[in-house]
């Protein structure tokens, strides 16, 4: 199983594991910058040098070797599981890609007819009705992860204890988890842990959002997308999620953690 989704700087100074739309592209970024001097011309997720990955075949025993002797600070960023999951609709499913194509090519159509979803295009302004859309989405989202069925579950929307728990399993240990809605004082308390050989100055750090401008813009508060079904439906999915990382489920609007993370609590509880 080895550690997917996992990155380390080339001086290995620092070791991340990838959770999709938490901040991913920002830390990237920083972890190219603290040993380059300079940003990745592009999405870092495209970059196949200047960082290791473990999707790079020649990064693989690098990484392994340092996760298991735990020779670097290992660390990884959470997200409010209400706003994930809207995030990965706007961005994934009503949004144009990069590559100016709809996300993994015929996924949009195919929720369309088996779930009459509509996303909108560019030329009409993406209007569409974005309430009734998104929760016919989450119960598509439920069915990939519940039934691995019409499709097997995405990264973007699969829970983030699934992601950050194959680091545990497989021998590795976190020394931070901090949350996207605190990503400075987060990214700060990393960068203040390791050497990096170029020094990083987080305020001047841009702000590297590769999904912002592509699509629709969020219409309506965060609770208005989530009815008691749609309630139901994200407690089914994301429980463990919203008990080890401290989020609010009680209200849709709070994106902010109720308390800190725990760190004995979610090696113990997802190392099994």
């Amino acid at each position: 199983m080895g550690f997917p989704g996992t990155w380390m700087t080339e001086s290995e100074s620092m070791v991340y594991r990838v959770v999709p739309k938490c901040a991913c592209s920002s830390i990237g970024q920083i972890m190219f910058y603290s040993d380059h001097g300079r940003f990745f011309d592009g999405d870092i997720h495209d970059s196949t040098a200047g960082l290791h990955k473990w999707a790079q075949e020649d990064s693989q025993p690098k990484i392994e070797a340092n996760v298991k002797g735990h020779k670097s600070f290992a660390f990884t960023c959470v997200r409010n599981p209400y706003g994930r999951i809207l995030s990965s609709f706007f961005d994934k499913i009503a949004g144009i890609q990069r590559n100016g194509k709809r996300y993994r090519g015929n996924l949009v159509p195919m929720l369309a007819q088996k779930y009459g979803i509509e996303v909108g295009t560019p030329e009409n302004g993406f209007d569409f009705d974005q309430i009734a859309s998104f929760r016919r989405f989450l119960l598509f989202a439920r069915d990939t992860i519940r039934w691995r069925r019409p499709m097997e579950p995405d990264i973007h929307w699969s829970a983030m204890s699934g992601h950050i728990s194959t680091y545990i399993v497989n021998g590795g240990r976190y020394d931070h988890i901090f949350f996207t809605e605190k990503f400075d004082e987060g990214m700060q308390k990393v960068l203040d842990q390791v050497k990096t050989p170029v020094p990083i100055v987080l305020k001047d750090v841009p702000r590297f959002n590769e999904s912002e401008g592509h699509g629709p813009k969020r219409a309506h508060p965060i609770s208005a997308y989530f009815d008691d079904l749609s309630r139901h439906l994200i407690w089914e999915i994301y429980k463990k999620d919203f008990q080890l990382f401290r989020y609010d489920f009680d209200d849709p609007d709070n994106k902010m953690p109720l308390g800190d993370i725990d760190l004995d609590e979610v090696h113990a509880k997802l190392g099994r």
